[in-house]
């Protein structure tokens, strides 16, 4: 059993994660400012003796004894990341020194949830991990964008200077139950507004592209990288090598939904990234052959029955 702080817990990503590891046998202490995560998504671990709830923000020093952290605090989503783009840049940038000087002071291995976010609007495609991106510093996505960018430098020197061990992923488009509802990622956003029989709103000409996978894939990806060796320092893709255009996932949504739907264009907003596809060879390589297993119909249709219950709760 090992103890395991993961920050950003109550979030999407975070409260499976928190999930998956007390599964596994391990103490969890989940950490968030409730900023745009929700207590109702751990509030059934809420019984388990080896799950703790701290309510704190990670832009303030923590300090607690534990083995690993996992570093997920960070508005995630444009409307979120956007809402209060000072916050975002200080949780990520902040965040990532007081939880770099958690793991140097107890020696825990840390992992850093980064993004594809750090490719911007890549010139080359599928991205690999020694590309460094087309990122726009100034642009209304540079808030999360410049962020995390930021975050891997610091983990990397923290790693040269101070020799903390050290986990870099980074994080291609995700999805799954507990996403919110009005969070204005496309999959949540084409969900709701098919179960609700409103128009699908595509931006641009919708041939542009994303890779899409199941949260279960993702988290079976970050604990391998966690549990690599010393010398497995990333960053490493994680994410589904499989591209669809907007267009494709909006009709495989109406098929699963069954909504008469229409599907509208609506301008392209600033910097919006043409091209989303990670290369995964070194997660292959570096993880004990990790690829994504679950179908996008397969997905897709488990986040529809999470966003249905919703709404007959209530809560959509």
């Amino acid at each position: 059993m090992k103890r395991i702080l993961v920050t950003g817990g109550a979030g999407f990503i975070g409260s499976h994660l928190c999930e998956k590891l007390l599964n596994d046998g391990h103490e969890v202490a989940c950490l968030d400012n409730f900023f745009t995560g929700k207590k109702q998504k751990i509030v059934h671990l809420l019984d388990n003796p080896y799950f703790e709830l701290i309510r704190h923000d990670v832009t303030h020093p923590y300090y607690i004894e534990v083995d690993e952290i996992y570093n997920l605090a960070c508005p995630a989503s444009p409307v979120s990341y956007q809402y209060n783009p000072i916050k975002t840049i200080k949780t990520s940038v902040m965040g990532a020194i007081n939880m770099l000087g958690l793991a140097k002071r107890v020696k825990a291995k840390i992992l850093q949830a980064s993004t594809s976010e750090v490719y911007g609007d890549p010139m080359i495609n599928p991205q690999h991990e020694d590309y460094w991106g087309n990122v726009n510093p100034i642009g209304i996505r540079s808030c999360y964008d410049e962020g995390k960018r930021c975050a891997e430098s610091l983990f990397v020197n923290y790693r040269l200077q101070n020799e903390v061990r050290i986990k870099i992923i980074r994080i291609f488009n995700t999805y799954g139950p507990n996403m919110e509802p009005d969070d204005g990622r496309v999959v949540s956003n084409f969900v709701m507004q098919a179960l609700k029989g409103e128009d699908i709103t595509v931006y641009g000409d919708g041939t542009q592209t994303r890779s899409f996978q199941y949260v279960s894939d993702l988290l079976e990806g970050m604990v391998r990288m966690m549990n690599t060796g010393d010398d497995c320092v990333g960053p490493i893709n994680i994410g589904n090598p499989g591209e669809f255009t907007m267009l494709e996932l909006a009709n495989e949504i109406l098929d699963i939904t069954g909504s008469k739907s229409k599907i509208i264009h609506l301008p392209l907003p600033e910097d919006d990234p043409i091209q989303r596809q990670p290369d995964i060879s070194l997660a292959r390589e570096k993880l004990n052959n990790w690829e994504p297993k679950v179908p996008l119909r397969e997905g897709l249709e488990k986040t529809v029955a999470y966003f249905e219950q919703l709404l007959k709760e209530g809560k959509g």
